[in-house]
């Protein structure tokens, strides 16, 4: 069974920084497409981005590109988001994400393990 637990979020002024963490435990961790997608109150959950299972790829939503970065340590399990320059828009649940599909999927439906999601707030 694959689990993920995000921790990391919390109350940021706006131009501030968070490093976010999702851990896995469970099937190897490079099977796995691993991202990030957030929802803020009454809209759709979209995705931040998403890291091939090598690491050497990268998807950025538009929003994000330039201020976060996704990585993944193999050995450790373990997926990060670091977001910098952080803006009230970017407040949001952030959850993580594990797919066996490949690392340009963005739909959510196309995710199959989900985490329970993180609360990031950034004033203004």
């Amino acid at each position: 069974q694959v689990q993920l637990v995000e921790s990391g979020g919390g109350l940021v002024q706006a131009g501030g920084s968070l490093r976010l963490s999702c851990a896995k435990s469970g099937r190897a961790f490079n099977s796995y497409t691993m991202a990030w997608f957030r929802q803020a109150p009454g809209k759709e959950r979209e995705i931040v981005a998403s890291v091939s299972r090598s690491g050497s790829s990268t998807y950025y939503a538009d929003s994000v590109k330039g201020r976060f970065t996704v990585s993944r340590d193999n050995a450790e399990k373990t997926m990060y988001l670091q977001m910098h320059s952080l803006k009230p828009d970017d407040t949001a649940v952030y959850f993580c994400a594990a797919s066996t599909g490949g690392w340009t999927e963005t739909a959510p439906r196309l995710y199959s393990y989900w985490g329970q999601g993180t609360q990031v707030t950034v004033s203004s």
